[in-house]
């Protein structure tokens, strides 16, 4: 269990940086530099849209935005990008 939840942490920092690397990169759209500008600032944000004390629907937003910001983000970046920038995040380890 423990070796799981390390994986998936090394895992979620190799993504971040991927995710950096392709907001720097001059080939990615306008577009999806803000939408995942914006994913990187919702997450660090110290409030929510709906706050976490709501039962259930405070804890979704959460579950929600993020992954559907990064997707739609990830789905305008030219998979040439990603994949340039997954090569030299996976270089660098």
């Amino acid at each position: 269990m423990l070796e799981k939840l390390k994986s998936l942490t090394r895992a979620l920092k190799r993504e971040i940086k991927v995710y950096q690397l392709v907001i720097k990169d001059k080939r990615t759209p306008k577009a999806a530099k803000l939408l995942l500008g914006l994913a990187v600032g919702y997450a660090l944000m110290p409030f929510d849209l709906i706050p976490d004390f709501i039962p259930v629907i405070g804890h979704l937003d959460d579950v929600i935005i993020l992954p559907v910001l990064v997707y739609i983000a990830l789905k305008l970046t030219p998979k040439e990008v990603i994949e340039d920038c997954r090569r030299k995040v996976n270089s660098l380890i």
